[in-house]
C-alpha cells in the first residue's frame, strides 16, 4: 500500500507494522475456520487487548494510547482488515461504537469501571440502536425507558446488534421523553440485569464471524446512574458517534476494495487462457486499471475527510460522501473481481467470495446509503 507520508507518521507506522503482524500471528491461521464457525475465540479480544490494539484512540489513564490520534485508528483498522473478513473486525471492533459515548459522557464512576475493562478485552461493549420497526429512524425508536425512583424500568427491542449475544455492556438509545429527536436517552445496560435478555444469534448473508442478536427489555430496571449524558440529550450523543462510526465504515470499504484488487492482480498474473495469462488480455488490463482508479479517488477522499477530523472540523456532509463513494466503490470492485477470478471467484475458498458477501453490508450499516443522500442535500441546503 502507498505510504500516504501526508497523513501517516512513523509512529502510524509503527501501529501498523504491529497490527500487521498480530493479525498474521493470531488472526490468519484460524480465519477460514472461524467464518465457518461463524465465531471466533472470545480469547482473542483479551490477545488484542494485551497487544495496545483495542486501546487505540482512547485516554491513556482509561486504559487506551494515541488518544486523538485519528490516523493511528486509520492504520490500525486498515491492518486489521487484512485479515479478509469483515465479521471478524466487525465483532473485535464493536468497542468503537460503544464505547465512545461512555468515555465522553458517562458519569466517572461508571465511566473508570466500564472501559479499562473493555479496552483490555476482559469485558465487550456493543451500541444498540436500531429497532426491528425502525432501521435507519433513529428519531422514531420506540424502546422506553420510564423513571422511578432510582432507576428507569427500560421496555422494548433491539435487533441487529454486533456483539450482541457475547457483549457485556451495551450501550442503548431509550425513549425517555416526547417523540421526536427530542425525546431520546443513551443508558449502559449491563448483561444479567433483570428483565434484559438476549435473543437468537442472526444468520447472516455475511459478516459470518461476527454475532449479531436481537435484544429484548422487558420492564428492565436500570439504576439512574447510568444514564449517560443529560436525558433528552441522547440523540446528539448517537449522531456524534455516526461520524466516526462512518469513517470506520469508509476505510472498511476501501480495505475490502483493497484485498479484491490484489486477488483480482494475483489472479491475472496466475491465470492462463487461450496460451497467456489472463491479465495480457485489454479488457482485463483495462478492468483492473479502472478499479485502481476508483479506489485511489475513494481512499485519497475518505483520508482527507480524517485529517479534517483529526483537526477539529465538522465533516457532516464530507464523511457521508466518503461513506457512500467509498461502498459504490467497493461494490464495483468486489462484483469486477468475482467476474475476473470467474467460478473460482464464487467458490467459498476464495477470498475474493467473501469479500463480495461482506461488502454487502457497508453501505447499508451506519446509516444507509439513501440516508446518507439525505444529509448530503440538508447540509446543501435543500
Amino acid at each position: 500500500m502507498p505510504a500516504f507520508q501526508e497523513y501517516f507518521d512513523p509512529s502510524h507506522q509503527l501501529v501498523r507494522d504491529s497490527v500487521r503482524r498480530f493479525v498474521e500471528r493470531e488472526i490468519l491461521p484460524d480465519i477460514d475456520l472461524w467464518e465457518e464457525s461463524e465465531s471466533f475465540p472470545r480469547e482473542l479480544y483479551l490477545k488484542a487487548g494485551a497487544a495496545g490494539i483495542l486501546g487505540i484512540g482512547y485516554p491513556e489513564a482509561l486504559g487506551g494510547s494515541h488518544e486523538g490520534d485519528v490516523f493511528a485508528k486509520v492504520a490500525a483498522s486498515e491492518e486489521l482488515m487484512r485479515c479478509g473478513s469483515g465479521g471478524l473486525v466487525a465483532g473485535l471492533g464493536s468497542l468503537d461504537i460503544g464505547l465512545p459515548p461512555i468515555v465522553k459522557w458517562a458519569r466517572s464512576e461508571v465511566r473508570d469501571r466500564v472501559v479499562p475493562q473493555v479496552l483490555s478485552g476482559e469485558k465487550i461493549s456493543a451500541l444498540a440502536i436500531t429497532e426491528p420497526g425502525g432501521g435507519s429512524d433513529v428519531a422514531n425508536l420506540q424502546t422506553r425507558a420510564v423513571l422511578d425512583g432510582e432507576f428507569y424500568r427500560v421496555s422494548g427491542s433491539k435487533t441487529f446488534i454486533t456483539s450482541g449475544v457475547r457483549a457485556d455492556f451495551y450501550t442503548v438509545a431509550v425513549r425517555t421523553g416526547a417523540p421526536g429527536f427530542g425525546g431520546i436517552s443513551l443508558l449502559l445496560i449491563e448483561k444479567g440485569t433483570p428483565g434484559f435478555t438476549v435473543g437468537r444469534q442472526l444468520k447472516k448473508m455475511g459478516w459470518w464471524a461476527s454475532d449479531t442478536a436481537e435484544l429484548f427489555f422487558d420492564d428492565c430496571r436500570v439504576p439512574v446512574g447510568n444514564l449517560i449524558g443529560a436525558e433528552n440529550m441522547g440523540f446528539a450523543c448517537i449522531m456524534g458517534n455516526f461520524q466516526s462510526e462512518r469513517l470506520a465504515l469508509a476505510l472498511m470499504a476501501n480495505m475490502t476494495s483493497q484485498l479484491a484488487l490484489e486477488e483480482s492482480l494475483r489472479w491475472a498474473r496466475e491465470r492462463e487462457a487461450f496460451g497467456k495469462p489472463i491479465g495480457k488480455f485489454q479488457v482485463i488490463k483495462h478492468r483492473l486499471a479502472e478499479m485502481a482508479t476508483a479506489l485511489e479517488v475513494s481512499r485519497e477522499f475518505t483520508y482527507r475527510q480524517a485529517a479534517k477530523m483529526a483537526a477539529g472540523k465538522s465533516v457532516i456532509k464530507e464523511i457521508s460522501m466518503a461513506k457512500n463513494f467509498a461502498t459504490d466503490t467497493s461494490d464495483r470492485i468486489t462484483t469486477e473481481a468475482v467476474q475476473i477470478l470467474g467460478g473460482m471467484g464464487y467458490m467459498r475458498e476464495s477470498l475474493v467470495e467473501r469479500l463480495y458477501r461482506d461488502n454487502r453490508i457497508l453501505s447499508i450499516g451506519g446509516g444507509t446509503r439513501e440516508v446518507m443522500n439525505e444529509i448530503i442535500s440538508k447540509q446543501m441546503g435543500l
